[in-house]
């Protein structure tokens, strides 16, 4: 089913009292109950230090725990949660309890790799698929995908359709900032469906706004790609907020064009992961616009994502 919309956050830093991370629950809440999403997702914020040599443009915080901060504080929200685990930094029978925690909650897990190629692995993605098998017939299990890595290996299509062979139903995808990278992706993916007649998965596409200089110099450490006349043109903007927030409305609106004439369902996450006011008024902004597009489009009308089926 095409249409999805989630909306992505990041918790609290980990230092943050109680009071204040209630506080920082209770905006949130107030802010998203209006909203028309079908899921929240919850990130696990890691640390990338070691996967590049370049220095990291802001200082790494710990975050608050992704699982805990959904259950004790946005329950109020009554869509489901979609919360990130990076699997290999877990033993199996740690990752088991925390999959038995999550069904109890009606979470949704999305499992990512660890923060760098030589973390030590405690366990595999297959082996945590593995585990989280015993919930298939009430859960749905995501996983990431970067376009960026598909430009350089060229393997994304079949990275998608292994995990999907695993159990995972829908791929969740790193920013997107190059249309182009993001259209390669789904053409090769339905492409390879074709020749081997395998059932393509869900598509969601994440989009955030970018609201100074030093958050794009971030983006590009975090390994989205740019393209550099984008990045001119952001540099030398008047409003680059607002620039960008158009920026993510066209890349939306070229997407929804081009994946309804693919094989893919697709779907948006707006993410929200910055404090100041303006850029996550900006984010709650292309929220309510992409949702407009995608009706006007047919391509939604009520929530898609529900327990047992698939986003």
């Amino acid at each position: 089913m095409s249409g999805i919309l989630t909306y992505g956050i990041t918790p609290p830093k980990s230092e943050t009292l109680p009071e204040r991370i209630a506080e920082i629950a209770e905006r949130t809440i107030a802010r998203l109950i209006p909203l028309d999403i079908d899921a929240l997702i919850v990130y696990d914020v890691q640390d990338e230090s070691a996967r590049t040599t370049e220095e990291r443009p802001f200082p790494f915080l710990k975050a608050y725990d992704p699982f805990n901060f959904a259950r004790e504080y946005l329950q109020a929200l009554e869509i489901p949660k979609i919360i990130y685990r990076p699997a290999g930094k877990f033993y199996k029978e740690e990752l088991s309890e925390w999959l038995e925690h999550l069904h109890q909650h009606h979470f949704y897990p999305v499992f990512v790799g660890v923060p760098a190629p030589d973390f030590p692995v405690k366990i595999s993605l297959p082996e945590a698929y593995d585990i989280w098998s015993k919930h298939k017939a009430t859960s749905v299990m995501g996983a990431v995908t970067i376009s960026e890595r598909h430009e350089v290996l060229k393997d994304e299509d079949k990275r998608i359709l292994d995990k999907a062979a695993c159990g995972v139903s829908y791929f969740i995808s790193q920013c997107v900032f190059d249309v182009a990278y993001a259209k390669k992706v789904v053409e090769d993916l339905c492409k390879t469906c074709r020749e081997t007649q395998a059932v393509p998965p869900t598509m969601i596409f994440t989009l955030t706004a970018c609201g100074s200089a030093k958050t794009l110099h971030f983006m590009e450490w975090l390994g989205i790609h740019i393209p550099a006349p984008l990045k001119e043109e952001l540099r030398h903007s008047d409003n680059m907020l607002e620039r960008s927030v158009n920026v993510c409305l066209d890349i939306a609106e070229e997407l929804m064009e081009f994946c309804s004439k693919q094989c893919v369902p697709f779907g948006f996450n707006i993410e929200s992961v910055a404090i100041r006011k303006d850029e996550i008024e900006a984010s709650i902004y292309m929220v309510n616009q992409i949702a407009e597009k995608l009706k006007k489009k047919g391509l939604r009308e009520t929530a898609a994502v529900s327990t047992g089926g698939t986003p």
